[in-house]
Parts: structure tokens; C-alpha cells; sequence
């Protein structure tokens, strides 16, 4: 009989987490979802009998231990957060009990009861790099992260990293660029500017553009992220490192729109506001490390919002 293998998703519910899960159902036997469904919604989960849901927030830490040390998960993706940066900035103790206490409590019940977890992978985020400057961002480049937001997700990065090394467990972390496609929450806080715009044009509602649309971004469509997270968990040398998860191409807020009222067939009501103060102006991603493992983008701007407009027209 061969063994059962378990994933337990953290966030899975979630935008990333729901496109991740529908994935890993195919080579499975058991998913475990954690979510408190304050960002994600249980109807962005596959109708399979494969996963059970737990509507539990992950600072729960008397449940995590009893999941953990009853349940003995062989993968562990951690992607449960408050990914609003603005709610950093406006609760910045209560975020980062969820950003970075709760993930540590995790590493901790695994390491105290040496439980057989073959891998555990930690979503950060490109926000660790702030506004420096200098582009691409590699995953050297300097890192300066500007809210309690990034800053958690930065030590958390090192905690899952160096608990690897110190512990003997096999962790490995990414940090998304700017995600889209699917199930992506707009009204969500911290929504990626695509969602919005995808609302705003399927409602016929106005997108405000802050700053005249020149600014650039590596979007990446959620179908990669994934190959991403699934490559990573399954290649042994990624172990102990940090992986950055984009395209490696930049694409202007002007470009995005043009290209999204083709699609659709339809103008977009902009309305031009000033640029905000601390938005940054060009982001981009040296995809160098992840693409010497393999990994190559399926989705450009076109075919990605292609399929991200088909799944808002269903």
C-alpha cells in the first residue's frame, strides 16, 4: 500500500492558496485548509472530498499544535497573512502576530515534536526590497522593507530559512511580484491593481490611476506562481534559499489597460489623480535563480488577462 501524502495549505482559501489547491488535489491524497476566511472565501475551494476545512485563524496556536502533531502534514505551504500593507501600517502589533509570530509558533511544533514534514515553503513578498532604486531585484539586491508589512515578512524569511539550517528541516521561501488571474478578491484591501481594474471594467466603474500610468510592474499570472510553488517544493537543491516568483518582464499600467479594453472590448473610465506619496514607480524581477531550476512563465500580459477575463465573464 503506498503511503498517503498530506499538504496543509495555511491562507488556502485564498486567492493563491484556492489556485494552489486546485492543483495539488491531482497528486494528493489529502489537503488540509486553514483559513479564517477574513480575506478568502470557501467558494474559491474545489468541490473535492480530498480536502477538510478548518475556518480557524493560525494564531490559534492551541488548534495549530493539535493539527500539526495529529494530522503530520508531509508538505507545508504557509501562505496565510494579512497582506493588506495598510493594515500593517494602521495595526501593526495584531498584523504581525499573523505575519510573523504565528509561522514561528508552526516552525517551533514541528521542530519540538520532530515531526516528519519533508518540506515547508513561506510566501514573502517583493515589498521587502522597498524603494531602492536599483533594478532588476535580485534576490542579493538590498533589502529595505518600509511597513510592519514587510518588515514581518522579511524575518520571517530568515526565521524559515535559518530554522532550516539550524533544525535540520527542508524549507525554502519565495517572494511574489505583482499576482494576478482568478479569484483574486477586488475588494480585498490589498487587492493587486489588475483585480481593480478588472472590476471596474466588467461593473463599468471608474479605476482611479494615481500618477499618469507610466509606472511598471512584473505581473505575473497566478498559473505560474503556481508552477512556481510546485517546482520549488518538489526540487531537492532548493532548500535554505529564497526565490523570487515573477516573469523577469515589465509591463506599464498604461500597456496593462490598453491591452485589458481590447480584451474585453470596452473603455475603461480612468480618472487621473496625482501619484501617492511612498508608491513606487518601476518594479522588476531577476528571475535568473528560479529559471536555472526550470522554471519558465506560460502567461504573457495578453494570455494572462485573456484567461483572467474569461473566468469574470462566467
Amino acid at each position: 500500500m503506498k503511503n498517503m501524502t498530506k499538504a496543509l495549505v495555511t491562507g488556502g482559501a485564498g486567492f493563491i492558496g484556492s489556485n494552489l489547491i486546485e492543483e495539488l488535489i491531482k497528486t494528493m491524497d489529502e489537503i488540509i485548509v486553514v483559513d479564517d476566511l477574513s480575506m478568502g472565501l470557501k467558494s474559491n475551494l474545489p468541490d473535492s472530498d480530498k480536502i477538510t476545512f478548518y475556518q480557524e485563524s493560525i494564531t490559534n496556536y492551541d488548534f495549530m499544535k493539535e493539527l500539526l502533531v495529529s494530522k503530520k502534514p508531509d508538505y507545508i505551504y504557509l501562505l496565510a497573512a494579512v497582506a493588506s500593507v495598510a493594515d500593517s501600517v494602521a495595526r501593526p502589533l495584531e498584523t504581525h502576530e499573523i505575519n510573523q509570530n504565528a509561522n514561528l509558533f508552526i516552525l517551533e511544533t514541528i521542530r519540538t515534536n520532530n515531526l516528519p514534514v519533508k518540506k515547508i515553503l513561506f510566501a514573502s513578498s517583493a515589498a521587502v526590497y522597498g524603494d531602492d532604486p536599483e533594478l532588476p531585484k535580485q534576490e542579493s539586491s538590498q533589502i529595505k522593507p518600509l511597513t510592519p508589512y514587510a518588515i514581518d515578512k522579511f524575518a520571517t524569511e530568515r526565521f524559515v530559512v535559518d530554522y532550516g539550517q539550524l533544525y535540520g528541516l527542508n524549507t525554502v521561501c519565495v517572494r511574489f511580484f505583482n499576482v494576478y488571474g482568478p479569484k483574486q478578491n477586488p475588494k480585498s484591501p490589498y487587492s493587486g491593481v489588475l483585480s481593480i481594474i478588472s472590476d471596474a471594467i466588467s461593473q463599468n466603474k471608474t479605476f482611479t490611476l494615481f500618477g499618469d500610468g507610466s509606472q511598471t510592474r512584473d505581473f505575473v499570472f497566478v498559473g505560474d506562481v503556481i508552477q512556481a510553488l510546485l517546482l520549488l517544493m518538489r526540487t531537492p537543491e532548493a532548500m535554505h534559499d529564497v526565490y523570487n516568483v515573477a516573469t523577469g518582464k515589465t509591463t506599464s499600467l498604461k500597456d496593462v489597460i490598453k491591452a485589458y479594453e481590447n480584451i474585453a472590448g470596452k473603455k475603461l473610465n480612468v480618472e487621473y489623480k496625482d501619484a501617492r506619496d511612498g508608491d513606487i514607480k518601476d518594479s522588476a524581477a531577476d528571475m535568473t535563480k528560479l529559471s536555472n531550476l526550470g522554471y519558465k512563465p506560460q502567461y504573457d500580459i495578453q494570455s494572462g488577462l485573456n484567461v483572467y477575463w474569461q473566468s469574470l465573464a462566467k
